[in-house]
């Protein structure tokens, strides 16, 4: 049985050590495990990775100018297994990973491709602890949707999936999951877990980044169906920060009454998300610490929003 473990990588080394040295922590025998590295850093293919266990690891180079879902697609094209793992390159999977990956698969037929829970350090700071219970907020159950950063499945199902969606900047995982789902289920273990080593540990590091992944929100929804409970997450992030802006712009205008209004309808929703966070939350993440998270959150996915939309304008009229 051979299973090809494919990271796609850009810079921070380190973590990309971590990553390959958890893999080689796998209670798995190793001989039947390759590890594929598709970098856009020419220094990598001159890195020495920590091998004292014999992993077998291939590092390739492509060109900068390639989306994560290139990389990953590249990379299947490079390996050899049965089964694939993709991790992105800053993970640390627990020991028994493998093992119940393959497990998850093994005993339903039904499922197409699992994934195993975040987990995070007690030291972690608020912001990394909201974004595992915001991940988590789904265990041991068929989830709709599953992160990119740690996906097992069968090289056949892969190719039934079509791959991952070379055309998207960021949200490539809503787009190949959506996908998969409409062959088999997404299963969400806690069987096993990984921590994100490069998980958001800033508010400011969160909104630039956040900007970042809002920028191909609408391209995602393109060529698939939306479900109902997908579309807030499309809507609610625009409309607070509309909401704000034009309580801004009231307040300028001297329309107190109407500022304080436009407050009214940005802070409702955010009261709602921040109230049922906090409800599910395991990590004891503060109200004000949840609140202040969804205050920074929406506003950077709705200018990234935004801005994809003027790029995609913009192409089409050049």
């Amino acid at each position: 049985m051979q299973i090809s473990f494919i990271i796609p990588h850009k810079g921070r080394f380190e973590m990309l050590i971590q990553t390959i040295e958890s893999i080689a922590k796998q209670t798995f025998d190793l001989s039947q495990v390759e590890v594929i590295v598709v970098s856009q850093t020419k220094e990598a293919l001159s890195h020495t990775f920590c091998n004292d266990h014999s992993l077998r690891i291939n590092t390739f180079l492509r060109p900068e100018s390639d989306t994560i879902s290139a990389l990953r697609n590249y990379g299947e094209t490079q390996a050899s297994g049965e089964f694939l793992a993709f991790l992105d390159a800053d993970i640390y999977l627990s020991e028994n990973w493998l093992e119940q990956m393959l497990d998850t698969l093994d005993c339903d037929p039904t499922r197409i491709v699992a994934s195993a829970m975040q987990i995070c350090l007690p030291e972690a700071p608020p912001l990394e602890k909201i974004r595992t219970s915001l991940s988590n907020a789904e265990l041991d159950t068929n989830v709709a949707f599953l992160p990119g950063r740690n996906l097992f499945l069968t090289r056949s199902a892969f190719h039934k999936i079509g791959g991952f969606p070379e055309h998207l900047l960021t949200c490539e995982d809503y787009y190949f999951t959506d996908k998969a789902a409409q062959l088999g289920a997404l299963f969400y273990t806690s069987a096993a877990n990984y921590i994100h080593l490069g998980e958001d540990k800033t508010l400011k590091g969160m909104f630039d980044k956040e900007i970042w992944r809002g920028q191909s929100n609408l391209k995602s929804i393109e060529g698939r169906h939306i479900p109902l409970r997908e579309w807030p997450s499309f809507i609610v992030p625009p409309a607070i920060f509309l909401c704000i802006l034009c309580a801004l712009i009231l307040i300028c205008a001297g329309q107190m009454a109407l500022a304080l209004l436009s407050l009214i309808l940005a802070l409702v929703p955010l009261l709602a998300y921040t109230i049922r966070l906090y409800r599910l939350d395991t990590l004891k993440v503060s109200f004000l610490n949840t609140f202040t998270f969804y205050t920074v959150y929406f506003p950077a996915r709705a200018i990234g929003t935004f801005a994809g939309i003027f790029k995609s304008i913009s192409n089409k009229n050049t």
